[in-house]
Parts: C-alpha cells; structure tokens; sequence
C-alpha cells in the first residue's frame, strides 16, 4: 500500500488529492508542521524533513509535483497523465514543473517574509514583491482558462491538481482576491471536484485521528 506523509494543506496535499482522483488505497501519516522540528524521528524517513515523502513499494519520492507525474503515469495512463506521443505532452511536463518553480516558490518568500521571520527580520517589501511576482506569472494560467477548462490535452489531468496547490497557498495568503475572473472560475471548479473535497476531508479527520493540528500548514522550506 501507498504511504503518504503530510501536513495539513501543504505541498503534500497535491499528491493526497490525486491518490483520491486515483481512487488507490492509501496510508495517511499526518505531521505537525514543521515536521523537522515538530517530529523529529520523521528525519529517519526523510533526513530533509519536509513533505510529502511518498513511498510506494521500494519507490521513495519528495517532490510533490514530481509525484503526482509518478502516480499518473504509473496508475492512471492517459487518463490523469497525458501519453508522450500526445501532442499535448510537453505543455503538460512544463505546467507540472510550472506548479512549484513558478507560482508557488514565491509565495514561500511570502510567507518567510511576512509570517515566519522575527519582528525585527521581517521584509513587508520583499513580500509585497514576491507576491506581485506570483500574480504576474499567474497570468500564464489566466491566458489559458479563458479559454478552456483545464490546462491541457482537453481534460482535466495531474498538471491541474499540481497547479491547483499553488492558488489554495494563494487563498491561505488572501492573495485570490486579485484573481482574475478566469482564473477565480477555474479554482472554483476545481475545488468542487468530489476528490477534492474528499481530499480535504481526509487530511482533517486523519489529523484528529493521529493528535495533529488541525489548521493549515504554511508551506515554506527554510
């Protein structure tokens, strides 16, 4: 069985999300947050102590976008993923790596920035940059959801669930009070996805089961 470990609503939530999209069976090990301080025998599973670690067998993942190309390759083909002689398979590769990289790395600088760091080391600049810097790059996703559903191949795949994270930090930050209209419809179809929900409702009974708080996780990596 897939094993999961996770935070509530961070970066982990991609891969919780398209396990329930997957309908595979499942193991939830929810963390305080940060793990690395908070849990510290977690580091003899995962030395860098973040999440989400993915373990699938002898397959040990970290990334969470690079996992969610894993399980709908190897679970869900041509179904969640998009087939590499499908002329749709790069636009779908480059919004996979598009999620983190681009539009969630700098709302972490965000929430250092402006959340995290002492008084006295705090940047309201810097956050106020970095948060113009998500919003700018976000206008990739706008220019595409005005005009279709989903951002590739014509349905709905893993590239979705990854950048779909990147806009649940942005509400976490209130920075979806500058989406765009396109964009606000996209995320709004997105979250009544019933995996989705599923998704969200799992992460919190699991964290009442397990002793975890309940509130979302900041995702940042220090």
């Amino acid at each position: 069985m897939i094993t999961l470990y996770h935070c509530v609503s961070a970066r982990s939530f991609r891969p919780l999300w398209l396990l329930e999209e997957l309908g595979l069976p499942y193991q939830l090990k929810m963390l305080p947050f940060p793990p690395r301080a908070l849990a510290r025998p977690y580091l003899q599973e995962n030395p860098l102590g973040t999440v989400p670690l993915l373990i699938d067998d002898e397959t040990r993942m970290t990334e969470s976008a690079a996992i969610c190309e894993y399980l709908a390759a190897r679970h869900s083909p041509g179904h969640l993923s998009v087939a590499v002689n499908d002329p749709a398979y790069g636009a779908y590769l480059n919004w996979l790596h598009m999620s983190d990289a681009t539009l969630t790395f700098p709302q972490t600088l965000v929430l250092r920035y402006l959340h995290f760091e002492p008084a006295q080391r705090q940047q309201p600049q810097v956050a106020e940059d970095y948060s113009r810097w998500f919003l700018a790059r976000l206008r990739a996703v706008d220019a595409v959801v005005q005009q279709q559903d989903f951002l590739c191949a014509g349905r709905f795949t893993a590239a979705d669930v990854a950048v779909a994270y990147a806009l649940m930090l942005a509400a976490h930050l209130g920075l979806d009070a500058q989406f765009s209209p396109s964009t606000a419809a996209y995320w709004a179809r997105l979250q009544a996805r019933p995996a989705f929900q599923r998704a969200l409702a799992g992460q919190h009974q699991a964290a009442i089961d397990q002793g975890v708080p309940t509130t979302p996780a900041p995702d940042v990596r220090p």
